[in-house]
């Protein structure tokens, strides 16, 4: 009786400190995903995000940046041939469809507009040529990681053979890094603000291709930097007059007294990957 007791005993035991070893509580702070996950965490997941990029770009030697920014649907022109053609096989089976109607003439004005990708991509290779080499890294390029304009601007320096940034995003509609960003270089975030400290802090140049809500959210960033002193004097470059002068009335905001009329010069035009570079060349501090 007295050694089935002392038998139950040591397996009540054994089976005590196995639930201890298995209990999250004994798992090391920094091993404890439950814990890092939690919401009293978010102030070290913040610091995790600003320090893990840092540190490999300090070991990569990556001393300065050019942004580019560009919507995600604007592609290539063989690839947005394919899907316009696509789609017009489908209206001549249903010529009547308001839908098909509506996604050809959205394919039909972002066709108009790959010259654009083609741009980003010369862009990049030109940038990227002229400044990398193996003891210091000048002039990366960094983008938002995701298609279109960004995987454009990705694609010049990778043409180039030269090393170039994405900063991805955990959304809820899961964007993917395209594949022309350097291995060991792309990063992903949780969060849009400390995503944005990154863009900006090694920068000394970002140029602004046509894109939707989220250039127009960097474009206004960068601006409100630099209009508040926050930022050094870089150059911003607004590419395609055409697009920009119609989407952002920049006049109105100085003739209506909102902006000062000095605000005007803190962005630039141009229109061809030569002129961008050379504005770039001209105005950046290194």
């Amino acid at each position: 009786m007295e050694s089935e007791e002392r038998s139950n005993d040591i397996q009540l035991v054994e089976k005590n400190l196995r639930l201890i070893l298995s209990s999250n509580s004994y798992d090391l702070a920094h091993e404890d995903l439950e814990l890092l996950n939690s919401d009293e965490m978010r102030g070290v997941r913040m610091l995790l995000e600003i320090s893990k990029p840092e540190q490999i770009l300090e070991k990569e030697k990556i001393i300065s940046t050019i942004i580019v920014f560009g919507g995600a649907n604007i592609s290539d022109s063989l690839s947005t041939k394919e899907k316009l053609d696509a789609v017009n096989q489908l209206l001549k089976e249903n010529p009547g469809s308001s839908q098909l109607k509506r996604k050809k003439d959205r394919l039909e004005n972002l066709y108009a507009m790959t010259h654009y990708y083609a741009s980003a991509r010369e862009l990049s290779r030109i940038i990227s040529r002229e400044n990398q080499i193996k003891e210091c890294r000048s002039h990366v390029i960094v983008t938002g990681g995701g298609p279109g304009i960004m995987e454009a601007a990705n694609r010049g320096a990778f043409d180039a053979d030269c090393k170039s940034i994405g900063l991805n995003i955990s959304i809820p509609t899961e964007q993917h890094p395209n594949p022309f960003i350097t291995p060991g270089l792309c990063f992903k975030f949780n969060y849009f603000a400390l995503r944005k400290i990154h863009f900006v802090m090694r920068s000394i140049a970002a140029v602004f291709f046509p894109g939707g809500f989220g250039t127009l959210d960097e474009l206004f960033e960068l601006l409100t930097l630099r209009q508040t002193g926050m930022k050094d004097d870089i150059p911003i470059i607004l590419f395609g007059r055409e697009y920009w002068s119609k989407t952002i009335n920049f006049q109105l905001l100085a003739d209506s007294g909102l902006i000062a009329d000095n605000h005007l010069k803190l962005f630039q035009y141009a229109d061809t990957a030569i002129e961008a570079w050379e504005i770039i060349r001209k105005d950046s501090s290194i």
